[in-house]
């Protein structure tokens, strides 16, 4: 297949749509159900070098979850654990622990659920019945893997009435390595950012604490990939193999960091015993059980646990969850790690960092005010490495 006609641009009035090859040859992927659109495509390439690139990097499975051509979160094929099974609302996966592949997605879908509604979905692996059967029963557009089995493939096609979106690449296909796009009519060429993220990035460390563990050096790893395939300007929160919370596509570093660090808190909050033991309202779906929640961690609880509201959600009512109580909780939550795809211009992005638990900090540097941005973990006891290498991506 040459090209593909798409039923329109990013907007129903960008006619006509198509995705082609410039050299003629043909397209690495093959639509194997449903008609991807402009913007499916745009997530499904994008998302396919993010898992292909951290699989690469970290030996494990991967998968991420995108929503309009940046990640909610990606994530590598850990088990998870009960209290983050339930969290992720995958507690009743059959099976789950002995798919890498699923237990990726799993947690790649479960850091930001408000985020991965409707998802377009990107896995380093093969699909299998497991995913298979956790994607079915969630809000999503597409899936591209570099193959399914057919168990998994069965399952997906009787997704959204046979229409869902799935796409196998061939895993072996390597662009050009100019690539082009345009804007008004001006076509812009450049080189692809092909720049190999790996521990060896991490040996410039400029703290007084240099003690950086595996696991940490891992979620360095993920963060910064991820970064890699987010747009800029974008910071991001890891922890225990997953992004737990990205900031992507704001003007201000400072709201960027305030951003991701507000859906790693809510991500680590999703996990108490407070938020694990709501008693929904029988009938309550899996998609509004994930907003009450969203409501119930945020300044409007009121709104779902009010005398007038709570019986539409839950069967026994909640006790509200303080400021204070959430403070203690996150307070005692350490071994976070913070990415940035460009230099800390100021101190203010530590300072709020610390406040969600980040011990672990990897950013390119080249700042006139390094050395404060460094003072400011060294108070902390931070472990931050410099990498010399911008990740901006747009």
């Amino acid at each position: 297949m040459k090209e593909f006609e798409l039923k329109y641009g990013c907007n129903p009035n960008q006619k006509p749509a198509r995705i082609f090859m410039r050299n003629g040859s043909d397209l690495p992927v093959e639509i194997l159900n449903g008609r991807p659109g402009y913007i499916n495509f745009l997530d499904a390439f994008n998302s396919w070098q993010l898992v292909k690139e951290l699989k690469e990097a970290t030996g494990l499975p991967s998968a991420t979850s995108f929503k309009h051509v940046s990640p909610t979160s990606a994530a590598i094929g850990k088990k998870l654990s009960d209290p983050l099974k339930r969290a992720c609302f995958v507690e009743d996966v059959e099976g789950l622990d002995d798919s890498p592949i699923a237990c990726a997605y799993a947690r790649a879908r479960g850091t930001d659920r408000m985020s991965s509604f409707g998802d377009f979905i990107a896995i380093s692996d093969e699909c299998d019945e497991t995913l298979a059967k956790i994607i079915a029963r969630e809000v999503s557009d597409g899936i591209i893997a570099p193959s399914y089995s057919p168990r998994a493939l069965e399952i997906l096609k009787a997704k959204r009435k046979g229409a869902y979106n799935i796409i196998k690449i061939d895993p072996t296909y390597q662009p050009e390595e100019k690539e082009t796009k345009e804007v008004f009519g001006v076509t812009f060429e450049q080189g692809r950012n092909n720049y190999k993220i790996s521990k060896e990035l991490l040996t410039d460390l400029v703290t007084k604490n240099k003690s950086l563990p595996d696991e940490a050096a891992t979620d360095m790893i993920i963060a910064l990939i991820t970064l890699k395939y987010t747009q800029s300007n974008s910071v991001c929160f890891a922890y225990d193999g997953q992004a737990i919370g990205v900031g992507a596509g704001q003007q201000s570093r400072i709201h960027c960091t305030r951003l991701a660090a507000q859906k790693a808190d809510l991500f680590l909050l999703r996990q108490s015993d407070k938020v694990l033991g709501l008693r929904f309202a029988e009938g309550l779906g899996r998609p509004d059980r994930n907003n009450v929640i969203d409501v119930y961690l945020s300044d409007e609880a009121e709104d779902v646990i009010g005398e007038e509201q709570w019986r539409k959600y839950f069967a026994v009512r909640p006790e509200p969850f303080t400021q204070a109580e959430k403070r203690e909780y996150l307070s005692k939550v350490s071994g976070i790690t913070l990415a940035s795809d460009a230099f800390f211009p100021f101190s203010d992005n530590i300072e709020r960092a610390r406040k969600s638990g980040v011990r672990y900090v990897v950013q390119p540097g080249g700042s006139v005010r390094d050395d404060l941005v460094i003072a400011a973990a060294d108070r902390y006891d931070m472990v931050m490495a410099f990498t010399g290498m911008r990740l901006f991506h747009h």
